[in-house]
């Protein structure tokens, strides 16, 4: 079934109820009908061609927008697949993508075109439109001139829909492909395990060109029928303003990633009484610091859920939503969604007992099915029984909840000792006037890496770092002490608010070997 298709037999049966609010104005789910219909028919008045077998693509590099929305539904509406970039992406970066996913469509903001126009060109891209936050641009200029009614396309679960692009840290970034089948699968469950409910409103304050924002949440909004209030940027007041906001529908669920909610936090509005009429608070893309989940508990009354996914999967993990299922437990991304495997594996792929590290592999109907034109690293990120390799290195505990330590290109190897930065990372955290803290490894001329801590103080600063070596020393074994502490403003952030520990080992790669060691 055409994904589209699915989301659109979940709108309510009375089309004039509001789907989406914005300061703007309120679009209501016939207005979704119809907008979606137009670009799609617009889609299809061009003929698209496809590559390798594969339906046409739709990138879009443009900012969010209720119209943004619009174009991936027509995109699934018209059998195409949808390829969201990241609008801070430049030139070099917007090439690569062009590049290797061979759109036939591209859309960027009025604002670029001069200079994307050249790219484009070069990448033989066959159309280009312009789209603004603001509704200017060329693509919806031309699409009025199509009808407001459109057959969907049929698709099957196992047609392409979407390309989703990894972060590319360690290299070429690669293009996860997405099914309608992946898609679907994962918002269904999603609303089951998080008790969607039809009274339900979503305050969507995340970006649209990642999975988080356009896949999670938009999914589950659409495909329960419930409205969204919808922010095209985020910011903490205007989110509490959504929160608190009289007028129906009532906000219920806010979705964010743990940048957020530090910045939430920081705002003297945010109390029990401002966040008394919502039912579910959900973070993800990025580790939630337990000192961060613990403030916002005391705050507002309510405890976040964290839950565990990737571009390659979509979600994976969830902490319990119903209390009776258990408690939400800092630190962990909960158990595995119905449907999904996790096992924890070693270095030769063996299954490991339960509570010792190791790899995580998953599996499950939302697992993707394998980088675009990259056969070679498709084979390498699944197992020969078909388990998707994470890169992702954690735990189960003994009542099944899943807790991560680190990535595996970020295990650091002292001494020929292994240290999970996660472990370091959560005492230092707990050390007074640490605001936050990275543990990484570079390069040493004894141990091979060196374990380093880059820590964010208070305002009121942090002990010495002689000092927050003693400390560490008392309760962890000796090899997974920092050799060094450096205070820093700020850590480096991507987009969805991941520390890139990659950026960390290059700007302290020489702190123990010379440049020209």
């Amino acid at each position: 079934m055409n994904l589209f298709t699915a989301l659109r037999a979940a709108w309510p049966a009375t089309l004039d109820a509001p789907a989406i609010l914005t300061d703007a104005g309120t679009y209501t789910w016939a207005d979704l009908d119809r907008a979606s219909a137009m670009l799609a028919n617009l889609l299809e008045s061009l003929q698209l061609h496809g590559i390798d077998g594969r339906p046409p693509v739709v990138a879009a590099h443009v900012d969010k927008s209720v119209e943004s929305l619009l174009l991936y539904l027509a995109t699934l509406r018209a059998g195409c697949v949808y390829l969201p970039l990241n609008p801070a992406y430049r030139a070099a970066e917007l090439e690569y993508f062009l590049l290797d996913a061979q759109p036939a469509v591209l859309v960027c903001r009025p604002e670029d075109q001069e200079w994307v126009i050249p790219l484009a060109g070069h990448a033989q891209v066959e159309h280009l439109f312009t789209l603004g936050s603001d509704r200017s641009g060329s693509l919806l200029s031309h699409a009025s001139l199509y009808g407001d009614a459109h057959e969907h396309a049929a698709r099957q679960p196992g047609d392409l829909a979407a390309i989703l692009y990894t972060s590319g840290t360690t290299g070429r970034s690669k293009g996860a492909m997405l099914t309608h089948g992946n898609l679907l699968s994962n918002a269904r469950t999603l609303l089951r395990h998080w008790d969607w409910r039809h009274d339900d409103c979503l305050v969507h304050a995340l970006p649209i060109f990642h999975i988080h924002g356009l896949f999670v949440a938009c999914h589950c909004a659409l495909l329960s029928g419930t409205p969204m209030r919808w922010l095209n940027t985020f910011s903490p007041a205007a989110v509490l303003d959504q929160i608190t906001a009289p007028a129906e529908p009532r906000a219920t669920v806010f979705m964010g990633v743990p940048t957020m909610y530090g910045r939430l936090l920081g705002h003297e509005g945010l109390n029990a009484e401002a966040t008394a009429g919502m039912r579910l608070f959900v973070s993800g893309s990025a580790p939630l610091l337990p000192a961060a989940f613990s403030a916002f508990a005391e705050r507002t009354g309510h405890t976040i859920l964290e839950r565990y996914g990737m571009s390659e999967t979509g979600m994976l993990c969830s902490n319990p939503c119903r209390a009776r299922e258990g408690a939400r437990i800092p630190g962990s991304v909960g158990r595995p969604l119905p449907g999904v495997g996790v096992r924890i594996t070693d270095d030769t792929g063996q299954p490991l007992p339960q509570g010792e590290t190791g790899h995580v592999e998953v599996c499950g109907p939302n697992v993707f099915i394998g980088y675009l034109g990259m056969p070679d690293k498709t084979a390498e990120a699944f197992t020969a029984d078909g388990w998707f390799r994470t890169g992702d290195v954690g735990r189960i505990d003994e009542h099944g909840y899943v807790h991560l330590v680190g990535r595996a290109k970020d295990l650091i190897i002292t001494g020929g000792f292994n240290v999970y930065p996660a472990e370091v990372e959560s005492h230092i955290d707990r050390l007074q006037g640490v605001v936050e803290s990275a543990v990484i490894g570079v390069p040493h001329p004894d141990f091979g890496e060196g374990v380093v801590a880059v820590i964010v103080a208070q305002a009121h600063g942090v002990p010495d770092e002689a000092t927050i070596l003693t400390t560490l020393k008392a309760s962890i074994a000796n090899f997974k002490v920092p050799k060094r502490v450096l205070v820093v403003d700020e850590l480096p952030r991507n987009a969805m608010g991941k520390v890139q520990k990659n950026l960390l080992r290059q700007a302290h790669g020489h702190l123990f070997v010379a440049p020209d060691a």
